[in-house]
């Protein structure tokens, strides 16, 4: 008998202690899946989403975030301010410069977003505005990204319900101008990004059934979900960015650059993907 009080011809103790063969094999597979998975429910845990990782698949975000991005997310009220808009654990850009609160080099939080019905994937952009029902909030946001200075041309003014005005940092122009989405519900919102990796996400992207790049004069900003991983480098720069007044929305990226937004793809059993941004 053995020291655990089991003969060396016993089943288990042969798995246990093979050194050659089949045994070999699958105790190194089970092995690796048990720590995927212990990986997982930690990042779980911590997140409170899932899938907690996106890769990102287009360059709507950059210079912040670049395609191939793994990008962790966590659900929007965890690690949040006490000046983030309402119960949303949201900040936006506007609040972000007067408060000095920046991540991924400018104010404000970077959120992963799908709006019901919308097809396609995720999207990871910038939150810039919260506006109410009702309201003109074209006297709010920033002229640079706006083709008129009246509601008049824009669909999304005055706006239709409570919500959030976004923009990937690479755009010219709020999501909600390009047709890009309609005003963020903050129910669509999937989690806020909090980490990014550089490269880690194009192994999502790789073997991604559906790399979706939806294009108006240039790519959207997709985004992959991963379950055990997606897109993320460093940490998000809190703190980083300008801080601006608040009183009205300014730019500290100017860009000429064509509409795109980042889309995120769901990944299951894979690292990163992007809210292809969220199954990083």
């Amino acid at each position: 008998m053995s020291d655990e009080g089991r003969s060396p011809d016993d089943p288990l103790s042969r798995f246990l202690h093979a050194e050659t063969g089949a045994a070999v094999f699958v105790r190194e597979v089970l092995t690796s899946v048990l720590a995927v998975a212990l990986i997982g429910l930690l990042l779980f845990a911590v997140s409170g989403v899932w899938p907690p990782m996106v890769a990102v698949e287009s360059g709507s975000m950059e210079p912040h975030m670049e395609r191939g991005d793994l990008v962790f997310i966590t659900e929007p009220d965890r690690f949040s301010p006490e000046f983030a808009h309402g119960d949303t654990g949201i900040v936006t850009y506007e609040t972000g410069a007067s408060e000095g609160y920046g991540t991924f080099g400018e104010p404000g939080s970077v959120i992963v977003y799908h709006p019901p019905g919308s097809g396609g994937s995720p999207i990871i952009h910038r939150a810039r505005l919260h506006v109410e029902e009702g309201e003109n909030w074209v006297d709010r946001a920033n002229p640079d990204y706006l083709p008129a200075t009246s509601c008049e041309g824009i669909s999304a003014c005055p706006a239709p319900y409570d919500g959030f005005i976004t923009k990937g940092d690479a755009n010219a122009e709020y999501d909600q101008v390009s047709g890009i989405a309609p005003v963020v519900k903050s129910e669509w919102i999937h989690g806020v990004a909090r980490v990014r990796v550089p490269y880690l996400g194009y192994v999502r992207l790789v073997f991604s059934e559906a790399i979706l790049v939806q294009s108006n004069g240039a790519g959207d900003g997709l985004v992959s979900a991963s379950d055990s991983g997606g897109d993320a480098s460093e940490p998000s720069g809190e703190g980083a960015g300008a801080v601006e007044p608040p009183t009205a929305e300014s730019n500290t990226t100017p860009t000429a650059e064509p509409t795109m937004t980042v889309q995120a793809t769901p990944v299951t059993g894979s690292t990163g993907g992007t809210p292809t941004a969220m199954p990083a």
